[in-house]
């Protein structure tokens, strides 16, 4: 198991945004994104919509397994191989959490602002600051860092809960159906959310997100991907990867 050391030092607000995002991030990324070489061929305008990208393979369901702890599980419509989150896959998790949700507001901040940098047409579904472009104008905008208080307490209760896959589900549910209906946020949003999430911590904590912790805590962005569009799903929206970035 990865070893966690001291407190990882927290990032400034907007600190490290780029416009280019690196290789690692590709498989978050619809294909019609991406160029020849995986990297982002150039930010491209909210108004802009470019080719259908192909449905992603679903990650794996979110189950409680006899031991109680979440697992993913095969079934006859999901042959993707499952990829269950074992013992030591939660204390990873919630350990390197643990250190980067100290400084949560500051980290949700810097997610967010470097969210819609790399990825403006995001911004479509926020008045408050759809038309805002420059980094240190979101940076001081209180709806911004509301909505990004919400969005990390959010995978805060998720994470406290890991051994709870029916909180976790309800949690799930409750945010893929608000998203749907109320926000109508297309869903592959929150597939490229998850990636420039874990592009970030990477870097802003190199010594806390190993390459073993990354490669865990990208197991447990698919489970949330997972029930967030089959939230999306059973409240009627037939396709869960779109072209509206």
């Amino acid at each position: 198991m990865a070893q966690i050391g001291g407190p990882c030092p927290g990032p400034a607000v907007g600190s490290q945004l780029s416009v280019s995002l690196p290789p690692s991030l590709a498989p978050y990324l619809p294909r019609a994104l991406l160029g020849a070489s995986g990297l982002l061929r150039g930010r491209m305008s909210r108004r802009e919509s470019p080719p259908l990208p192909p449905s992603p393979p679903p990650p794996p369901q979110l189950l409680r397994g006899d031991n109680g702890l979440i697992t993913g599980k095969e079934d006859e419509d999901r042959p993707q191989r499952a990829e269950p989150l074992s013992d030591s896959d939660t204390e990873i998790i919630q350990g390197t959490w643990a250190l980067v949700y100290k400084n949560y507001e500051n980290v949700g901040v810097s997610l967010l602002i470097r969210f819609f940098v790399n990825f403006p047409s995001a911004k479509q579904y926020f008045s408050q600051f759809q038309d805002m472009q420059d980094p240190e104008e979101m940076e001081q905008s209180t709806q911004l860092r509301q909505h990004a208080r919400r969005v990390m307490n959010a995978i805060n209760t998720v994470v406290e809960n890991l051994h709870d896959s029916d909180k976790v589900t309800a949690v799930l549910a409750l945010v893929g159906k608000a998203h749907a209906l109320k926000h109508k946020v297309e869903p592959v949003y929150f597939k490229i959310l998850s990636g420039v999430m874990l592009e970030m911590l990477s870097e802003d904590y190199p010594e806390c997100f190993t390459e073993e912790v990354q490669q865990v805590w990208s197991k447990l962005m698919g489970v949330l991907y997972w029930h967030v569009t089959g939230a999306y799903t059973e409240v009627g929206w037939l396709q869960v990867s779109s072209s509206a970035v």
